[in-house]
C-alpha cells in the first residue's frame, strides 16, 4: 500500500498536554479543572468514541464504541490471524504517548480499519478538540477529534 494511503487509513479513527512529570501530573491537572487529553473522544470522521487514560507514565486510549454501523464488529483486518477474532470495542488503539512541552508524543496508533501501526502525537487545540497526527515514514497528517461529554 502506497504510504500516503496507509497513512490516510491510519487516520480514518483520527489522533498535549501541559509540561511535567507524566500522566499522574496530567490527570492531576485535569481534576483542577485544566483542559486535559484524557476523557472520550470522537474521531474525526465520527465512526468511533475512543476513551484516552494513563497507562503508568505514559497515555493510551482504547475503543469504547463503534458509531459506524458498516463496521465489522471484529478486528478481520490485524495482519496478526490470532487477533481477527477479537471484538472491536474494548481494543487499544492509542499507546506509548509521553508528555514532551505541551504536546504527547512518541506514541502508537492502530487503526483496525487498515491493520495497520503508524508513529503518532497528540495535542489539545482546546478543551474540547484534540489534534491527532499519525506519520508513516516522513509523511505526516492530522485529525481533529471532538470532546464527548466531560471528564
Amino acid at each position: 500500500m502506497h504510504p500516503s494511503l496507509a497513512l490516510s487509513a491510519a487516520l480514518v479513527l483520527g489522533l498535549v498536554l501541559p509540561v511535567g512529570g507524566g500522566a499522574a501530573q496530567a490527570q492531576s491537572a485535569a481534576s483542577l479543572g485544566k483542559p486535559s487529553v484524557f476523557g472520550r473522544w470522537m474521531t474525526d470522521d465520527r465512526s468511533g468514541i475512543i476513551e484516552i487514560k494513563p497507562c503508568g507514565k505514559a497515555a493510551c486510549g482504547r475503543l469504547v464504541k463503534v458509531l459506524d454501523p458498516k463496521a465489522p464488529t471484529n478486528d478481520v483486518n490485524n495482519p496478526d490471524r490470532s487477533l481477527r477474532d477479537r471484538k472491536l470495542v474494548g481494543i487499544r488503539v492509542l499507546s506509548g504517548f509521553k508528555p514532551k512541552g505541551d504536546r504527547w508524543e512518541d506514541g502508537e496508533a492502530y487503526d483496525p480499519k487498515a491493520g495497520r501501526i503508524v508513529r503518532a502525537r497528540m495535542s489539545l487545540a482546546s478543551p474540547d478538540r484534540l489534534d491527532v497526527t499519525g506519520c508513516v515514514l516522513i509523511v505526516c497528517r492530522t485529525k481533529h477529534w471532538t470532546r464527548v461529554g466531560k471528564d
